[in-house]
């Protein structure tokens, strides 16, 4: 991640609504989960692809080259378009911006894929 989720503390006020993911150029974009893609297209001279999930949830990923149409039925991990140089303030080659929001609320995208379960090891014994 080059860049962390920062909630705005008002509708309109700064703040990163997602987080910056360091790609590839060309690098496939999947779909964080099953849903509709509502959006494929440019926005500001960069490509958008929008999905609309369960729960009220959309997530929307850019700068992409959609590879995917509006209207297409999507499910977790399918390809839906491929990075693209361009985000703006992108440290390496090219970022995917990742946001996620609930009706007009912005959510960090990090808590659709974390956990709050506990992850112990097993202590190992040599044969």
């Amino acid at each position: 991640m080059t860049r962390p989720f920062q909630q705005p503390q008002t509708e309109y006020g700064p703040g990163h609504r997602g987080i910056d993911l360091a790609a590839t150029p060309g690098q496939p974009v999947l779909a964080a989960g099953p849903g509709v893609v509502v959006f494929a297209g440019q926005v500001a001279a960069q490509g958008v692809v929008s999905i609309d999930h369960d729960g009220g949830l959309r997530t929307t990923y850019e700068p992409v080259v959609p590879t995917v149409p509006a209207g297409t039925q999507v499910y977790t991990g399918q390809q839906i378009g491929v990075v693209v140089p361009g985000h703006p303030g992108c440290p390496v080659a090219a970022c995917l911006h990742w946001g996620v929001r609930r009706g007009e609320e912005y959510l960090n995208p990090l808590a659709l894929i974390q956990t709050k379960s506990a992850i112990r090891l097993k202590p190992w014994e040599p044969p």
